[in-house]
């Protein structure tokens, strides 16, 4: 039986092809460890593993690479109020989700990169988006992205791009 997986851009569903013959590399997003991981959560991470046992079980040589997010407005905010290093407030919700990982058995990812590990990197990127022009400060000294320089934005999620508000961010 062949994979079939919804396209997003199409709309329809596809045939899994891979890009390599044999071999899927799978990145998917992990927790951002501010907090414990929920069924909500794991919902994603159940899915992902079911995707990855599919893939290996048909012969698929698999490499999971899955982000733990370590670093956010919420994890900072959380590690100052507490008066923490914030890698010392974030590490015990790793731990926690690993265990509960552990505890519905979902296979573990092959490598957890954590956003803190690749921050010289990020700053790098952006730089090179300011420079450019693809991206900008806000007043408060934040970088947005330039929707405005990248016309297929919001084409994936259909997203009426006229109804955004420049420099807004997310809640």
């Amino acid at each position: 039986m062949a994979l079939r997986l919804y396209n997003t851009l199409s709309r329809q569903v596809e045939p899994f092809e891979p890009l390599q013959k044999g071999r899927v590399s799978l990145y998917t997003c992990g927790p951002t460890v501010y907090n414990y991981a929920h069924i909500g959560n794991f919902r994603t991470f159940l899915f992902e593993d079911l995707l990855r046992r599919w893939l290996e079980a048909s012969g698929y040589q698999v490499l999971h690479i899955m982000n733990l997010t370590d670093v956010d407005d919420r994890t900072i905010a959380a590690a100052a109020e507490k008066g923490i290093p914030l890698k010392e407030h974030v590490e015990p919700f790793a731990q926690a989700f690993f265990e509960d990982r552990d505890y519905l058995r979902v296979l573990p990812a092959h490598v957890y990169p954590r956003a803190t590990e690749h921050i010289p990197a990020m700053i790098r990127l952006i730089e090179g988006l300011l420079k450019k022009g693809v991206a900008y400060k806000g007043e408060d000294g934040s970088v947005y992205f330039s929707i405005a320089r990248f016309p297929a934005y919001g084409r994936l999620s259909r997203l009426d791009t006229r109804e955004l508000k420049t420099g807004a961010g997310s809640v």
